[in-house]
C-alpha cells in the first residue's frame, strides 16, 4: 500500500487580492507561507519517496515549505532530465547539463522533485489578472461561477476543468500511478482546478458532483493506493 498526498499551494498574493491567477507566476503571502508550514506538519510523520509539482512558484514554495517539516532526512531535489537540446530554452539546458549530482554522498537521502506543466493550474485566459469582484459585476455572478466551476464551459480563451483534465489525468496515469504501484508515496502540490481534475478522477466524481468540490489552500488530502484501488484518508 502507497500514499497519495494532494495539497493545494497556500494563499498567493493574487488570492490575497482577489485576482484571477490561471498561469500568472506570482508566489505566497505570509499567510500561504503558514498555510504550507501548517500543511507540512500534518504530514511530517509520511516518508515520501517521489515529489510532483507544477512549474508555478506559487505550488514549488509550498511544497519545499511542506517539505522542511518532514521528520524523515530527505533532502529535497528538483530533476532536469536529460532531452533534446533543441527542444529547451537556455535556462533549461544549462540546468540539464550542470544541476547533475556527481559524487555518492551528494545522492544519498535525495527526494527526487519533478516539475510538470501538465499539473498547473488552468489557465484563465482573458480573466487572468482581472479582478474578481468586478469581473462579476461587469458579467454577473452566475456567469463567473459558471466560468470558475463548471466541468466544460470554459472561461473567454481559458481553459475549462475537462481541458484541464487532458493533461492532468495522462500525467497521472503515465507519471504518478506506476510509482504508487511500485510502493512510493507521492506528494503533489498543485493548484485547485489541477487538483480538482484528479480528484474527480480518482472519486469517480461526476459533472455535477464536481461543481461542488473545493480544495482549501494548504490543507493535504491523502489517499491509500493499493492494487489499483483508491481509498482516502480521513
Amino acid at each position: 500500500m502507497s500514499l497519495l498526498i494532494l495539497m493545494r499551494h497556500g494563499q498567493s498574493m493574487w488570492n490575497s487580492a482577489g485576482l484571477f491567477t490561471g498561469w500568472v507566476d506570482v508566489p505566497l503571502t505570509n499567510k500561504g507561507i503558514d498555510e504550507a508550514i501548517q500543511g507540512g506538519k500534518e504530514i511530517a510523520q509520511y516518508d515520501i519517496d517521489e515529489v510532483h509539482v507544477s512549474t508555478l512558484i506559487r505550488a514549488q514554495m509550498t511544497a519545499m515549505i511542506a517539505l522542511a517539516q518532514n521528520d524523515h532526512d530527505k533532502t529535497p531535489v528538483f530533476q532536469y532530465p536529460e532531452v533534446d537540446a533543441g527542444k529547451v530554452s537556455g535556462n533549461e539546458a544549462r540546468m540539464i547539463q550542470w544541476a547533475q549530482i556527481k559524487g555518492e554522498a551528494g545522492s544519498a537521502n535525495i527526494l527526487p522533485v519533478h516539475v510538470s506543466w501538465q499539473l498547473n493550474e488552468r489557465m484563465y485566459g482573458d480573466l487572468q489578472g482581472l479582478n474578481k469582484d468586478a469581473t462579476r459585476q461587469k458579467y454577473g455572478a452566475e456567469q463567473v461561477h459558471i466560468w470558475r466551476r463548471s466541468y466544460d464551459v470554459p472561461p473567454p480563451n481559458g481553459e475549462s476543468l475537462e481541458l484541464t483534465a487532458k493533461r492532468t489525468i495522462p500525467y497521472l496515469e503515465q507519471n504518478i500511478i506506476p510509482s504508487l504501484t511500485a510502493g512510493n508515496n507521492i506528494f503533489v502540490a498543485a493548484h485547485g482546478n489541477s487538483l480538482r481534475s484528479i480528484i474527480m478522477s480518482i472519486e469517480s466524481l461526476s459533472k455535477e458532483q464536481v461543481l461542488s468540490l473545493e480544495v482549501p489552500t494548504g490543507v493535504p488530502i491523502i489517499y491509500h493506493f493499493n492494487n489499483g484501488t483508491w481509498s482516502k484518508l480521513e
